[in-house]
């Protein structure tokens, strides 16, 4: 709780009405199972209240919800949009690839991509940390993991251990693709050195220009 008292009052306002509607309780109710004055939840629902430390953990337990749900601001639920155009595409020797987003959930880290493998071309890479999936859109994607080949087309889908060597082909002309990369947040330092001709451009700016 490393927020200001006032940051804290206006998210715990925003906050406790939702939770307690989403748990279907009344002030009332939520008055009598918490022992919190009913005047008093009225007024940290308003914003106006100063609510104290013994106040939220009372509210999280009865609520049954992490006191972070409390005070801290809620996920947002505003529409994110990254137009193409607004991307700085990453080359490399068979690859585009333009960075969309990169997503941090826990101690999960996800990175999007829009992949496109250009025609008659092969990407190599000897292997990176993480997870790598990915999704056919358009064309027909040869992959090739640890020496074991395999033929995508569009809607075919694809996940290995990216420490493996791999390698993306176009078999007939330009391939479109989705590609994820998932890994481990602690294991984010290990993403600073790319190998050569690696087909993932470990060193892409995030965010990508353009996100929010």
């Amino acid at each position: 709780m490393s927020a200001t008292e006032g940051s804290v009052r206006d998210m715990l306002a925003a906050n406790l009405k939702r939770v307690r509607t989403q748990r279907g309780l009344s002030l009332s109710e939520l008055s009598r199972r918490s022992k919190i004055g009913k005047a008093t939840l009225s007024q940290l629902e308003q914003g106006t209240g100063n609510p104290t430390i013994e106040t939220v953990f009372s509210l999280a337990r009865v609520l049954e919800v992490p006191i972070s749900d409390l005070v801290d601001r809620p996920p947002s639920r505003e529409v994110t949009l990254v137009r193409a155009a607004d991307v700085e595409v990453l080359s490399g020797k068979g690859v585009d690839l333009r960075p969309l987003r990169r997503i941090e959930s826990g101690d999960a880290v996800f990175e999007v991509y829009d992949q496109q493998v250009r025609a008659d071309g092969t990407q190599d890479s000897l292997g990176h940390t993480g997870t790598e999936h990915t999704v056919v859109q358009a064309g027909r994607l040869g992959v090739r993991v640890d020496g074991r080949e395999v033929e995508l087309g569009p809607g075919d889908y694809i996940a290995f251990d990216a420490s493996m060597p791999h390698s993306y082909t176009a078999l007939d002309g330009p391939v479109r693709s989705v590609l994820l990369l998932h890994y481990r947040a602690e294991q984010r330092l290990h993403l600073s050195t790319p190998a050569p001709d690696d087909c993932r451009p470990d060193t892409a700016p995030w965010p990508p220009q353009g996100a929010p």
